[in-house]
């Protein structure tokens, strides 16, 4: 039964779908996806075309609403607004180390999570798009980041389903390994750390004090993780986003106290790390992390924790090396390590279950190409320019290869405009989108 909820300029419905595990075996096991229908108060009774919202991730919840504010408020000029919570995220049948034990072993885990990906996203959004639509029924889409990438694939598997895609940061590379994806990123996020210094010259001498002393002696975060060097060094995720260099600052500005035994990390400090390295709440996000590049005619060995191994590649970002020179330590970005899943309480149970993933070699292809090729549903992307999260040229090509797309290249905004641009972002694809432009 629907719930119907009143907020400040919006009113909200819930809606359960139950949808099969794996879409190939409709008849087998079924899990709920939940989404949130939003629309503007005062119009819930109109007949407003749907916009469909996939969120970053992988394994990130649709946002929770308090209002009718940013992005969404520019959406609800003209769209009633789904708000999909992914399978395996929010409210739909969640996935992480409490109900995988139920599933029993790490290879029947790994087997399960194996119908996470955007494939299975975009059956589950298009069996939800006949059931409120009807078969004929078209809505349009928005992806931000990874729901990007799944608007490639609804382009790939279902693009009758869709009027017209708005894209925000989320242009996949089509043909793009998992090693090409980090080997593109490491010096992007060796930038950003530039960036940083530069901004903020006197974090160079706190982060190295910071890494020697967990370099002698690891840390131990609130909720019990581990805060190893290289722990530490992933608080470079934070660069990617607007303001996320000042953010980073102020969190290392408050690193040191004088305890009883002379200087020590901070509670401060050691809470505002576990918030930023913890995946307590988003658990696909590192299981399942570079299983978005799988695909067997790019990866056919399985990416075998890429990030990890093009790292390799990269010894700037070797925190002991750096220690032993001048050289700056680097925070690194977007990469999902091994290590984790020993070092984070919510991914130790998960650690084979992570493996087995990494090692599968049997991915389906995401994309196909000849479908994009001949694509005729209008797409408006914003590409940023200095994205480090998703390569710009790698954004480009897909950009050239895909038929019936339009690109606003900007550097105004970084990695998440769509969040923080106050629906700038929207706003300009929108009129794109209406000939305004």
């Amino acid at each position: 039964m629907s719930t119907t909820s009143r907020l400040p300029g919006i009113v909200t419905t819930d809606h359960v779908f139950r949808v099969p595990l794996d879409h190939q075996r409709p008849e087998g096991e079924r899990i709920a996806v939940y989404a949130r229908e939003v629309v503007a108060a005062g119009r819930e009774h109109e007949d407003l075309p749907w916009l469909l919202f996939l969120q970053g991730g992988p394994g990130g919840k649709a946002g929770r609403p308090h209002g009718r504010e940013g992005w969404l408020a520019r959406a609800l000029d003209g769209y009633r607004v789904l708000l999909l919570d992914q399978r395996g995220t929010g409210r739909s049948t969640p996935a992480g180390r409490q109900t995988l034990a139920r599933r029993g072993d790490a290879r029947r885990q790994a087997d399960y999570l194996a119908h996470f990906r955007a494939d299975s996203i975009v059956r589950d959004a298009e069996l939800i798009r006949r059931l409120l639509l009807g078969e004929e029924g078209r809505w349009s889409l928005l992806g931000q980041s990874f729901g990007g990438f799944c608007a490639l694939t609804y382009l790939s598997l279902a693009p009758h389903g869709l009027r017209e895609a708005f894209v925000t940061g989320g242009l996949a590379g089509l043909r793009t390994s998992a090693d090409d994806v980090y080997r593109a990123a490491y010096p992007r996020v060796a930038e950003k750390n530039a960036a940083h210094y530069r901004r903020y010259p006197q974090d160079a001498e706190t982060v190295r004090r910071i890494a020697a002393h967990l370099t002698l002696r690891p840390a131990e975060l609130p909720d019990g993780g581990l805060l190893t060097v290289q722990a530490f060094q992933a608080l470079g995720l934070l660069l990617g986003g607007g303001g996320g260099s000042h953010s980073l600052h102020y969190l290392l500005e408050e690193a040191w106290v004088e305890g009883a035994d002379g200087p020590e990390l901070s509670d401060t400090f050691l809470a505002g790390v576990q918030a930023q390295v913890s995946f307590a709440t988003g658990p696909l996000y590192a299981v399942l992390h570079e299983s978005i590049y799988g695909q067997r005619s790019v990866d056919p060995g399985g990416t075998g924790w890429a990030a990890e191994r093009v790292r390799k590649e990269f010894p700037e970002f070797d925190a002991a090396q750096a220690l032993a020179s001048d050289a700056p330590v680097l925070f690194t970005g977007e990469m999902i390590y091994p290590w984790m899943f020993e070092t984070d309480p919510a991914l130790r149970p998960l650690n084979e279950t992570a493996q087995l993933l990494a090692e599968r070699t049997d991915w389906p292809d995401l994309y196909d190409l000849g479908r994009l090729a001949a694509n005729e549903v209008p797409v408006f992307a914003a590409v940023y320019h200095d994205d480090m999260y998703v390569d710009t040229a790698d954004s480009l090509a897909t950009a050239r290869a895909v038929g019936n797309v339009r690109t606003w290249v900007t550097n105004e905004w970084e990695h998440d405009g769509l969040r923080v641009s106050g629906g700038a972002v929207l706003d300009r694809l929108i009129r794109m989108a209406r000939g305004e432009l």
